[in-house]
């Protein structure tokens, strides 16, 4: 007799590999992943990608590291104690001759360096000397970019987190408990989510100090209602299944049913949402920065650069370079969202 083929097992696959491999598969997705991480690291290091200060300066036989030393003109050279501006001719002179040398950052320029030096008026359009032009103070249009977007995204994941954590915290209360506390805080919220929250931001920007603390906790306490509803939908869902009735026949308490058991089968909403949420809170960013309600002057904001293009109508590179890095960064984190949510989708069983 033949024997029989032995039977073939396929390995067990979890849920979050699962979804994984189908989050791969949306190569535009993916990519738009790959590109924002690259974009974002590269910008965590950005006093290395873009400063007017030299990342090394071996000089006269001693080793310097600008970058991260604050060093004193007399050290190269010059008759003063004040801090060396390497943009000065005298002191790029002193570093280019008798075997000195400096490496420079491949941008050479901080977002706030003035450039006394410039031989055109501001704002100047882009030369070799500046790649995107100089907005109309003279500071450097790229550096100011690559800070600004730094900025954007380390706000939008504060915000995103905190309000992901409020969000969550109100939305399994409502939806687990039920009941009398679901009806008391949807009313909160109701009334809540009709104060004028920029009115609001109005009057704090008046009284306070503006700053990015500041702004943070504005936001957060009016960004986390949108995704308590979702929460909510879910926990009063799962509050009603098997294992959450076992677990209470088993003596186990309130709250670890929801850490243990609910919470991790009430997250797809959650994960899914957060690259949108993203979205949100960088929109929200610029257009109080727009409108001089946002961030202090000074800090590099992708806002005050629509601002300063609306301002300049003839400087188009301070509009175009700016919306195009608006643009761009929106549009990956909008491919990651949709490529997220149909990897989460529980209707695609095919992996």
């Amino acid at each position: 007799m033949t024997p029989l083929p032995s039977a073939v097992f396929l390995p067990q696959v979890s849920p979050s590999t699962r979804a994984w491999l189908r989050f791969k598969r949306n190569r535009l997705g993916f990519v738009s992943l790959v590109v924002f991480v690259i974009l974002f690291v590269m910008s965590l290091g950005a006093e290395f990608l873009s400063n007017d200060k030299p990342l090394i300066v071996r000089f006269q036989g001693q080793w310097y590291a600008p970058v991260v030393q604050t060093l004193p003109e007399k050290v190269f050279g010059g008759d003063f104690e004040t801090p060396a501006d390497y943009l000065d001719p005298f002191i790029q002179q002193q570093l280019n001759k008798d075997g000195n040398w400096a490496l420079q950052a491949p941008n050479p320029y901080h977002h706030g360096t003035l450039d006394y030096f410039a031989p055109l008026p501001n704002p100047a359009p882009p030369t070799s000397r500046n790649l995107l032009g100089t907005d109309d103070r003279g500071r450097d249009v790229l550096a100011r970019l690559i800070y600004g977007f730094r900025v954007s995204v380390l706000f939008a994941l504060a915000l995103t987190l905190f309000g992901v954590l409020l969000g969550v915290l109100t939305g399994a209360i409502q939806g687990f408990f039920a009941g009398k506390t679901d009806l008391v805080l949807q009313r909160f919220i109701e009334i809540w989510g009709a104060m004028p929250e920029l009115y609001l931001l109005i009057i704090f920007s008046a009284v306070f100090e503006p700053s990015v603390g500041l702004l943070l906790v504005l936001l957060s306490l009016f960004g986390w209602m949108g995704l308590s509803d979702y929460v909510r939908a879910e926990f009063l869902r799962n509050r009603q299944l098997d294992y959450v009735k076992s677990a209470r026949a088993l003596g186990l308490g309130h709250w670890q049913i929801i850490w243990r058991h609910v919470l991790p089968n009430s997250m797809t909403p959650v994960v899914t949402f957060l690259p949108f949420r993203m979205s949100g809170a960088i929109l929200a960013l610029t257009s109080l920065d727009f409108l001089g309600l946002g961030v202090p002057p000074g800090t590099p904001s992708l806002g005050e650069l629509l601002a300063q293009g609306k301002n300049n109508i003839d400087a188009w590179w301070i509009s175009i370079s700016t919306f195009g890095v608006l643009v761009l960064t929106l549009l990956l984190l909008t491919f990651m969202g949709d490529a997220l949510r149909d990897a989460l989708d529980p209707r695609k069983l095919d992996l």
